[in-house]
């Protein structure tokens, strides 16, 4: 087949390299420069991690993908994926029904290493935490984070060494609609391309390019500083790992001294906008409340001077998870989006869940990212958002 893929973020890209591997012709577009200096993959860090509440399902796709992120290491012979650790940590004790413990609790069934939380050791471990604030927690050695938008520049490159035919600066207008499929995608030059197939990883522009996934799609704007720390040496990865700050209330999470900053981003409910939009930009709400949760949680960075602001743009959907299927209307016409803020982690097996879909193959994870309109809003899972 020719297929068509409209986003070159890390869905469209791993999507392209793996419908290019099984032999298809590849057309893989972009409305800006690669990787798009907008697009949620374009930073210097996501995290990797398997810790995922109760949901057993992202814990084993996790557990998949992180062997694979240091495979890519080694075969692009740079290290893309930083294996740090992770340490989740909370104020009050761990209990049935928290994000903590039911992570630790199946990353125990799945015989999956962490160390749990030992109060007199901790700060000495990690010292940059205010000290007697957290009582609980666990740390996974098995887990860190990748630099995200290195990892978009090098499997772009990889995939052109392939053969897929990149288009930048090319933006998609809409579908070149058939009776009961898409012939391909119309460019706003008034041009159009023609393909077997479209695969839409548009990301939070998903609701925008097609606009009847507003119904189950949300586009929401989250803050992410940079900050320049005074005591770098309290930040580097053996004490300072990728955390979340008991995340469940706060949404903070955090990592370590990268590039001469420490990186701090909020996973709450955010701001539903265009990723276009004017609003995206961080506001002085947004930034006082980091303010309050810095001299309360990591004292040294209260008053460090912020270099750099973003707004990260998700793809909500209305239950939170992922989003990979074909339109039961159009079923050459696939949609891989739904990050919800959590979808770069599993680059390593994206590419082949997109593909299968494409190709109509069994694979159980379909199952969970299905079409599926009928999921009412508000069901959003993770404690962290409810209040979006």
């Amino acid at each position: 087949m020719t297929v068509i893929v409209v986003g070159a973020g890390i869905s469209g890209v791993t999507a392209a390299i793996e419908l290019k591997t099984r032999g298809h012709k590849v057309i893989l577009v972009d409305p800006g420069p690669v990787p798009h200096p907008l697009a949620a993959s374009t930073d210097i860090s996501k995290a990797v991690r398997a810790a995922y509440g109760p949901d057993e399902d992202y814990t084993a796709l996790a557990e998949r993908s992180i062997p694979i992120w240091r495979e890519w290491n080694r075969k692009f012979g740079t290290e893309l994926y930083h294996e740090t650790g992770v340490l989740f940590v909370c104020r009050q004790p761990m209990r049935p029904g928290d994000f903590e413990f039911e992570s630790a609790r199946v990353l125990e069934k799945h015989r999956h290493p962490f160390e749990r939380f030992e109060a007199t050791e901790f700060h000495q471990r990690f010292p940059a935490f205010a000290q007697e604030r957290f009582h609980d927690g666990f740390f996974d050695p098995e887990a860190g984070f990748a630099e995200s938008g290195r990892v978009v520049a090098t499997l772009v490159d990889y995939a052109k060494s392939l053969g897929v035919e990149l288009r930048e600066n090319t933006k998609v207008t809409a579908l070149n609609e058939g009776s009961n499929s898409v012939k391909g995608v119309l460019l706003e030059n008034g041009h159009f391309i023609d393909g077997d197939a479209v695969v839409v990883a548009a990301g939070a522009w998903t609701p925008y390019l097609l606009q009847e996934t507003k119904a189950f799609f949300r586009a929401t704007g989250h803050p992410v500083f940079h900050l320049k720390p005074p005591r770098p040496e309290l930040f580097r990865p053996e004490r300072f790992p990728f955390f979340g700050a008991d995340i469940s209330t706060t949404g903070f999470y955090g990592f370590p001294l990268n590039q001469g900053v420490v990186k701090i981003a909020n996973h709450g409910g955010g701001r539903e906008m265009s990723p276009d939009s004017a609003e995206r930009v961080v506001t002085a709400e947004e930034e006082n409340n980091l303010r309050v949760f810095l001299r309360s949680t990591i004292p040294s960075l209260a008053d460090a001077p912020i270099v750099y602001t973003r707004i990260c743009m998700y793809c909500d959907t209305n239950d939170g998870d992922l989003w990979i299927a074909s339109d039961p209307k159009r079923p050459n016409l696939i949609i891989s989006t739904g990050d919800c803020g959590h979808g770069f982690k599993f680059a390593p097996v994206l590419g082949e869940i997109t593909a299968d879909a494409v190709e109509g193959n069994p694979n159980p994870t379909l199952k969970k990212f299905r079409w599926r309109p009928e999921v009412k809003a508000g069901e959003m899972k993770e404690a962290a958002r409810f209040e979006g």
